[in-house]
């Protein structure tokens, strides 16, 4: 497939990056003492091979994103809820500690339980269908569907496919995991540290599943990227989403953004 437009863009590896990087790097190489590697710039090159020309939406100029206030009850999650969430950290404290996933940084599934609730409390999306992009352990996904979301997990690794299948299926939960990249076709997203470190995954694989879907197609998509990451996920999803969908996205701590695609491209 030939390369047609190309958008490059350079950020400042930021703090926050830099944190999660380490965190990374130790787990993939434990010999390396903490500080001894500086992330200093993160180089995204974003492809539109769809296109005659470059989209110039692509580098972050998110204009039909619009932000939306979500308001978060103090309600405790039903006991269902807190069941899968009490096993699933268990089992990802067992996964980290064999460190089959160096990489692997799980959200604040909590916190997330109550933003999902909330858009689902409000009917801020258009409709039910819920994918997550990079589903990891697949607990999101799992909390979409217990909110009635019709969802869908996206995961680039094997193991954590394996792992997220397994703790929906023991919950009875109807959520399809698939292996592959949430990229859409056409689109290529390269996150390369000018040393060498890369760490938004672009694996070629394209998704198998059993329903033909596309990011156009989905109400909700739910997102943690890294820091360094952020635009490069919301240009993706404001070059492809649909008008009305919801972008949730969340930026560690107790930090979540929902946002909605206000018109078309």
């Amino acid at each position: 497939m030939s390369k047609i437009g190309t958008i490059r863009k350079v950020i400042p590896a930021s703090a926050a990056y830099q944190d999660q990087a380490q965190v990374a790097l130790a787990r993939a190489l434990p010999n390396t003492a903490p500080g001894e590697v500086e992330f200093s710039h993160v180089v995204y090159t974003l492809r539109d091979e769809d296109r005659g020309e470059p989209d110039a939406s692509l580098p972050g100029l998110c204009m039909a994103l619009t932000d939306v206030g979500l308001s978060l009850d103090s309600e405790a999650p039903p006991a269902d809820v807190l069941a899968l969430l009490r096993e699933a950290d268990r089992r990802i404290e067992e996964f980290q500690r064999d460190g089959r996933v160096p990489g692997f940084v799980p959200s604040d599934f909590s916190r997330a339980y109550r933003v999902l609730r909330a858009v689902a409390a409000t009917s801020l999306a258009p409709g039910s269908l819920f994918c997550e992009w990079g589903s990891g352990f697949g607990v999101i996904s799992c909390l979409a569907a217990m909110l009635e979301f019709d969802a869908i997990g996206i995961e680039i690794d094997d193991d954590l496919v394996d792992a997220a299948q397994q703790l929906a299926d023991d919950f009875e939960l109807p959520v399809e995991f698939i292996r592959g990249s949430f990229l859409p076709a056409g689109c290529k997203v390269d996150a390369k540290e000018r040393d060498g470190f890369a760490w938004l995954a672009t694996d070629e694989r394209r998704p198998t599943q059993e329903r033909e879907l596309e990011p156009s197609d989905f109400d909700v998509i739910f997102a943690y990227p890294w820091p360094d990451e952020e635009d490069a996920t919301a240009a993706i999803f404001d070059r492809y989403a649909s008008k009305g969908a919801i972008l949730i996205t969340y930026h560690g701590g107790d930090e979540f953004r929902a946002r909605r695609k206000t018109r078309r491209k």
